[in-house]
């Protein structure tokens, strides 16, 4: 893929049934680990062709919105929030240049995909099932992809994630291999309670992680120190969409979140 590019909405489908294949590969490629809890470690998640054209068309900064949830740093520093995020859908890209636009598009359908999906639900096994069960494989996950930019200030102290989330994933978006110490930490809990570090992803190009959430996978991230312009990543969320509740939820809260952008769309 070039770094800059018009594509037909037929030439998208295409590249992004052929990214979304690639992904699969490295899902199944990546390196499992019980320490500290069961997880991935992702090598070459994209082809380098397209990790550099996400690189060279990341969003400007005033395309992203706010994102708020369990970070204990949300003040802001200069007029911004510490962390932003773009939901990869459709309706959250549209209003980027067309290049730009290309290149998210392809990558936020390849995400969403069914078999990028059932990849990490297969390799993720051992601890799906331990959660929900043998028919852990039938348990509907509905996926959210977000390309979020930290900045310094901002810190998440150590926690599991909430119960109405069924996989965690975390793809690192660095330039170069300046800044591998700001990887998500993994913790283990002691006897008493208490949370030791056990394990830290290193922050390095087109990597990451991916755990199925559970009651024992505690992870945190230090503050992003002065050193850091920004720290890039997509988070891949898969939100249990068992039950109509749930079903419900996910939807609305994609559709509520869209009505709200746009209204900030329009202050701006």
């Amino acid at each position: 893929m070039e770094q800059t590019l018009e594509l037909s909405p037929g030439d998208r489908r295409l590249a992004a049934d052929q990214l979304r294949d690639f992904v699969v590969t490295s899902v199944d490629a990546a390196l499992a680990s019980d320490t500290p809890f069961y997880h991935l470690v992702l090598d070459r998640v994209f082809p380098d062709d397209i990790y550099d054209a996400m690189l060279a068309n990341m969003p400007d900064s005033f395309d992203y919105r706010p994102m708020h949830g369990r970070s204990k740093q949300e003040a802001f520093v200069d007029g911004r929030p510490t962390r932003v995020k773009i939901d990869l859908f459709p309706e959250y890209i549209r209003p980027l240049p067309t290049a730009k636009r290309a290149v998210w598009d392809i990558v936020g359908r390849a995400l969403c995909s069914a078999p990028v999906r059932d990849a990490f639900v297969r390799r993720l096994a051992p601890a799906l099932e331990r959660r929900f069960g043998r028919g852990y494989a039938t348990v509907g996950m509905y996926p959210i992809p977000v390309l979020t930019r930290d900045i310094p200030g901002y810190l998440i102290t150590p926690h599991t994630d909430t119960k109405w989330k069924g996989i965690t994933v975390q793809l690192y978006l660095p330039t170069d291999r300046s800044t591998t110490h700001i990887g998500t930490i993994f913790h283990k809990q002691l006897g008493d309670r208490s949370l030791q570090k056990s394990k830290q992803m290193s922050f390095a190009p087109n990597s990451g992680y991916a755990f199925a959430v559970g009651t024992d996978t505690w992870h945190s991230a230090d503050a992003v120190g002065p050193e850091v312009r920004t720290r890039d990543s997509i988070l891949l969320t898969y939100f249990v969409d068992a039950g109509v509740l749930r079903f419900l939820r996910n939807r609305g809260k994609r559709v509520g979140n869209f009505v709200l952008n746009e209204f900030r769309s329009r202050l701006r």
